[in-house]
């Protein structure tokens, strides 16, 4: 470390070094941020990386201040590394998990171990990018790397990242696209990088790839996505691995499946959250997760204390009435030794004209809806901007759809695991997908989501390929749904809504497509756990001070607004301004507003239009930058159509402009 080149900010027990610069082979330098121990130097501790796009200056640093401080005062070196080409690191970035990213990745474990602060270990801890790259570096195995703790991650970056879902375009795609074409748009530091900063993030922007352009161009499970992808190759991994999400996030699905698929040591938690660390997360109960943390890196890290709880740890939700915003659940803590768990069973249900039941019915039944069902879902990935993001009453997108109940249950029925929906189906168009969710029907009437499934009905041999459907000749295929834990009460009923269409979450298919379903050849098979009597994991509540503050200089708020335009569209805008606060650790003051927009017309797929704006304010005194980014797709029968453009300001005065304007053929999306 060359510390002469840090900013050595003492605190009770540890220092904080910033910027550490870390040297990569072809020259580039990537910034640190260290949180050191004051015992490190003369008793060598290992080093806790977090390894992330996002800026540890300004970006994570209220999150950092938690975690790595925390981590600091009980002897582990915090490391906050900027990936290439954000924050204030050299270089380019090209892509999400790039071979660039991973070979840094690499270089950056091998360089924190050789340090003379350091034992020679290394973990990794993150959540969301950090999540994904500490998993798959750990499958590239260096040989400092014992541990890593994953947060919202996913195994496969096809089957159920922010991009693509059962083979079903998700419009998060070009959300994604929008979001980190205005993360990696701010500048380095002026304190940090000197007199050339401007040129530095002028050159920067020039190289600033529009990562839809990339992402769209790979609508099947190919070579692109199979990289990466930790699942490929499971075997691969010889760390231990904590793997952690929540019901109300996006990737729990990929917690059970790195356990079932791990051979290294590996335990689980999936909590009630939304896309958060678990000690600060919502709906709450938040957990003491940073105790969870030490346990692990301490056993596996360092040989010391006992061996960590290596169950599969999962919080079963009870019913409670539907709402967008949800601050806490109600349910209870469960645990299984192993998964999959030989303790949970299967429960068939048949499809009927008069619901869910053990007998098949006789007749056909019909899925067909408007398009502009599924606005009372909930985000693809709720936690990333608001509180507003959960799913609502079911009642209004299932008064559009098939719907099929089963009888008031007897007894509470815990749903633990991922349902199976075998249909035999007949479609009168070639492409088109069908989304499967499950409902409570509660005894009031209203409909809370359970749990939901859906799948591209051109994959149903495999992702790999596309195979059309033939208008009027059957078919069988069968839809996952994500995992879940789940109590349904006695007294309610378990509703099934089928659909083809569930705006704005996936993109339209090409033509309104209709369903006729053969009930006797369709069936609902779920994961049922038998009550045990056990006692519950237990969790210390969470343990945290933050070693910095931020001073808000503006507030957050939030608006959703659902209008009918006059031609019949229906429009969704949603608003979140992100606030603007001063991080008092480095100075820097940093503000966002996002608009998203979304229109149907619910009889037209092609009409579907999403358009997102990013403003991002950072700056320090009278140093002020702004960048301006916006995106809209649209498709028609046979391709998709992206415009977009980004705008960089220091004080008001425009210093470059990118535009991107490109089509994509569909391909059986």
């Amino acid at each position: 470390m060359t510390e002469s080149d840090a900013a050595t900010r003492s605190r009770q027990g540890y220092q904080v070094l910033d910027p550490v610069w870390i040297p990569m082979p072809d020259g580039t330098r990537l910034a640190a941020r260290i949180w050191m121990p004051d015992s490190a130097r003369t008793a060598p501790a290992p080093a806790v990386l977090e390894y992330l796009p996002y800026r540890r200056r300004d970006g994570t640093l209220p999150r950092d201040e938690l975690t790595h401080a925390w981590l600091a005062q009980r002897g582990y070196v915090g490391v906050r590394v900027d990936i290439r080409g954000n924050g204030d690191s050299g270089g380019y970035m090209t892509d999400e998990y790039s071979k660039a990213e991973l070979e840094d990745g690499l270089q950056v474990i091998a360089w924190l171990a050789a340090q003379d602060w350091c034992s020679g270990a290394v973990g990794m801890i993150g959540i969301s990018w950090g999540g994904f790259n500490g998993l798959q570096l750990a499958q590239l195995a260096p040989p400092a790397l014992k541990a890593a703790v994953t947060i919202c991650f996913t195994d496969d970056r096809y089957a159920d990242d922010i991009h693509y879902m059962g083979g079903c375009l998700l419009t998060e795609n070009k959300g994604w696209s929008s979001q980190m074409l205005a993360y990696s748009s701010r500048p380095p530091d002026p304190e940090v990088v000197g007199a050339a900063w401007r040129d530095i993030w002028l050159d920067r922007l020039q190289h600033q790839p529009l990562h839809i352009q990339t992402w769209l161009a790979h609508q099947r499970r190919d070579a692109y996505w199979q990289r990466a992808s930790v699942c490929e190759d499971y075997g691969a991994v010889k760390a231990a691995i904590l793997a952690v999400g929540g019901w109300a996030d996006a990737y729990s699905n990929a917690v059970p499946r790195t356990i079932a698929g791990l051979s290294s040591p590996v335990a689980g938690i999936n909590g009630p959250w939304a896309h958060k660390y678990p000690n600060v997360a919502w709906p709450e109960p938040a957990i003491g997760f940073l105790q969870e943390v030490k346990a692990w890196l301490d056993h596996w890290l360092q040989g010391e204390g006992p061996t960590p709880d290596m169950r599969y740890r999962m919080f079963m939700l009870d019913s409670e009435p539907p709402a967008r915003r949800m601050l806490a659940r109600k349910g209870r803590w469960i645990a299984e030794p192993s998964w999959p768990s030989p303790r949970i069973g299967r429960k068939v249900l048949k499809l009927s004209e008069q619901g869910l039941g053990g007998t098949a019915g006789s007749g056909a039944l019909v899925v067909r809806n408007p398009q502009t069902l599924g606005l009372a879902g909930q985000r693809f990935c709720p936690g990333m901007r608001s509180l507003d993001e959960l799913a609502d009453d079911q009642r209004t997108d299932d008064a559009l759809c098939l719907t099929l109940d089963s009888a008031p249950l007897g007894d509470p029925m815990d749903i633990v695991g991922a349902a199976r929906l075998t249909l035999r189906l007949r479609a009168d168009q070639p492409t088109g997908f069908v989304v499967a969710r499950l409902g409570d029907l509660r005894p009031d009437g209203s409909v809370a989501f359970i749990t939901m499934g859906m799948l591209n009905l051109t994959h149903r041999d495999g992702h790999d390929s596309v195979t059309p459907l033939t208008p009027g000749a059957p078919v069988t295929v069968e839809v996952a749904f994500n995992d879940i834990a789940y109590r349904l009460p006695a007294g309610h009923r378990l509703r099934l809504a089928l659909s083809t269409a569930y705006w704005p979450m996936i993109w339209p298919s090409a033509a309104p497509l209709t369903l006729e379903l053969d009930p006797q050849g369709c069936a609902l098979d779920l994961p049922i756990r038998p009550e045990l009597a056990e006692p519950a994991p237990e969790f210390a509540p969470p343990e945290q001070t933050r070693e910095g503050s931020a001073t808000p200089l503006r507030p957050e708020a939030f608006d959703r607004h659902e209008e009918l335009l006059p031609d019949g569209t229906q429009r969704l805008t949603l608003i979140t301004d992100g606030g603007c606060a001063r991080q008092e650790s480095t100075g820097m003051e940093v503000g966002k507003v996002i608009t998203e927009i979304w229109d149907i017309h619910p009889d037209d797929p092609l009409s579907a239009r999403h358009e997102t704006h990013w403003s991002f304010t950072v700056g320090r005194g009278a140093w002020k930058t702004r960048t301006e980014t916006h995106t809209v797709m649209t498709a028609d029968a046979t391709q998709f159509h992206i415009t977009a453009w980004l705008e960089a300001y220091e004080g008001e005065t425009c210093l470059t402009r990118r535009d991107w304007d490109f089509s994509i053929p569909r391909d059986g999306v």
